[in-house]
Formats: C-alpha cells, sequence, structure tokens
C-alpha cells in the first residue's frame, strides 16, 4: 500500500532528480542523493515538516553538496577530461525544455562550466537559475545570510559569463552543425567534418581510463582533424550514429554492435564547431542506456 508520505515524495521525485544531476553532473550520483533523501523523509516526523518541497529541496541540496566536496579529489584523479554524464532530455527526465533558457541550463557545456564553481556558488546559481527560488529562500536552505546568498550568486556569474557567451549558440545552428556533422560521420567525410570545424576547435574525449581516449583536451583544427580521421578509418568502423536530445541540445549517440558505445555533443556559432565533447567511458553512460532501453532514439 502506498502511504501518503511515500506518495508525497514520489511526487517531488522527478524535481529533486533534476536538482541533484544540476548540481553534480552524475545521473548515477543524482539518483544516489534522491534515495538518501527518501530514506531521511522516511524516518522525519511529518508533523514538524512545515513545507515538504522546501525540506525535500534543503535536504537534497545540502547532500549534493557534501557529495561536491569528495567528488573534487575524485575528479582530480580522474583519467583525461572529465565531462558530465549525458541524459536523454526528450523524455523530460530534467524537466521542460519548452524554452532556450530551460535547455542551457540543463547543456553539457553549461554544466562543464559549473565545474568550475565552488560548492557553494554551484548550489545557489542552480537555485536561482532553473529553479527560480529567492535570495532569501536560498540562504535558508543553504545556512547563509542573504547577503552572502547574493554575493555567491555575483561571483558565479562573473566566472561563467566569458565562458558561456564563447560557447553559446543558436539551436538551430546547432542543430545544422549537428545535422551536417551526422551525414559526413555516417559517410566517413572527413573533408566535410573538416569543413565544420572553427580554428580554435577543442576536442575532449572522456574515456576515463576505461577505453581508448584521448587524455588531454585536444585544440587546434589540424590535431582535432588527426583524431576524427583516426576515430573514422580505426574506431567506429561499422558504428551506427543516431541523433537525440541530449542535455537539451541536438546530439549524435554513438551504437557499436548493437551496444551504446559514446555520446557527441557539439557546440559552435558561425564559425563553426568550436568544442566537441565525447563521453566514452562505459559507466557514465550506464543511465542514458536504461534511457535508451526504454525510450529508444528518434
Amino acid at each position: 500500500m502506498i502511504t501518503d508520505s511515500v506518495r508525497e515524495f514520489e511526487t517531488e521525485r522527478p524535481r529533486l532528480f533534476g536538482l541533484a544531476y544540476r548540481m553534480l553532473g552524475s545521473a548515477q550520483e543524482a539518483e544516489d542523493v534522491v534515495q538518501e533523501a527518501y530514506l531521511r523523509w522516511a524516518g522525519t516526523d511529518r508533523a514538524a515538516v512545515r513545507t515538504p518541497a522546501a525540506w525535500l529541496t534543503t535536504t537534497v541540496t545540502r547532500l549534493c553538496l557534501t557529495v561536491l566536496d569528495s567528488a573534487r579529489a575524485r575528479r582530480e584523479r580522474y583519467v583525461g577530461p572529465w565531462l558530465p554524464e549525458p541524459v536523454l532530455t526528450s523524455g523530460g527526465a530534467l524537466g521542460p525544455m519548452e524554452s532556450a533558457e530551460q535547455r542551457e541550463e540543463v547543456s553539457s557545456a553549461l554544466l562543464l562550466l559549473l565545474e568550475r564553481l565552488s560548492p557553494p556558488e554551484r548550489a545557489v546559481y542552480v537555485l536561482r537559475h532553473a529553479f527560480g527560488y529567492g535570495h532569501r529562500e536560498i540562504a535558508g536552505m543553504l545556512g547563509l545570510s542573504e547577503p552572502g546568498a547574493r554575493q555567491h550568486l555575483r561571483r558565479a556569474r562573473a566566472r561563467l559569463a566569458e565562458e558561456r557567451a564563447r560557447y553559446a549558440v543558436e539551436s538551430e545552428r546547432q542543430r545544422a552543425l549537428v545535422e551536417t556533422f551526422l551525414a559526413a560521420s555516417r559517410a566517413g567525410d572527413v573533408r566535410e567534418l573538416v569543413s565544420l570545424l572553427a580554428e580554435e576547435v577543442s576536442w575532449w574525449s572522456d574515456g576515463g581510463g576505461r577505453v581508448s581516449a584521448a587524455r588531454k583536451i585536444v585544440v587546434g583544427r589540424e590535431r582535432v582533424t588527426g583524431l576524427l580521421r583516426k576515430a573514422l578509418e580505426k574506431g567506429l568502423v561499422g558504428a551506427e550514429f543516431r541523433p537525440a536530445e541530449i542535455n537539451g541540445e541536438a546530439a549524435l549517440v554513438i551504437f557499436a554492435d548493437g551496444r551504446l558505445a559514446g555520446v557527441v555533443q557539439i557546440s559552435g556559432g558561425a564559425e563553426g564547431i568550436t568544442q566537441i565533447r565525447a563521453v566514452l567511458n562505459p559507466e557514465k553512460l550506464t543511465y542514458l542506456a536504461g534511457q535508451l532501453g526504454a525510450e529508444g532514439v528518434g
């Protein structure tokens, strides 16, 4: 029998998962945090909880702060570039994707930039921009003064502003780049792929030491061209490329022997593709593989 307590939590679960994912950049860690929040909720006297949604939001946020403190040390030891776990968003896993702002707040490019913030700065930014909480509410959730919360937000915005502008791209332009990239990849047309690249394009390949991948960020059209050629000629022979909406953006999923082998996301603008991010670490593909098994890909 489903109790009112369980029903109340399950109503909030999608929102809590979206919050935890934005805070951590990891779907698996977000699920763990939400489950821990449920256990705490189950052991709490509900009569003492005035507003369940606020209580749960505060609990999840503080659990995420604890995870972020330990995650920084783990990511310093991570083999190669670290990228956020990709999430299929067409099914509403991270909430509505009806506006450019909503899509941008879960984009892998922004989640990667959020890694540069301190845990409190990241929490304030996510609570304010993605969930619309006021400064007083945020201060209460984080145990800060209201001026302190505002200061964290100012610092977060300042740190993100320059890089966000660099990787900003209109959704239609990005979709066009992804579609052209997809067609060229399927055809093995290296020349067409190279024509899409900006002069200072960067390649991020997250294999986590589990699969073959570049262990440093590669910068420059010539060097990235070499990687693309090698990938198409050797690593991706017989692979199947499919389009999908990942983290609110047009992206490519790669299947090899019927198994999800990777995700490719790009950022760019009028000058072409400025950043290619490939998630190849099998551990980071587990959540997405589950989504694709249930929902399929267009």
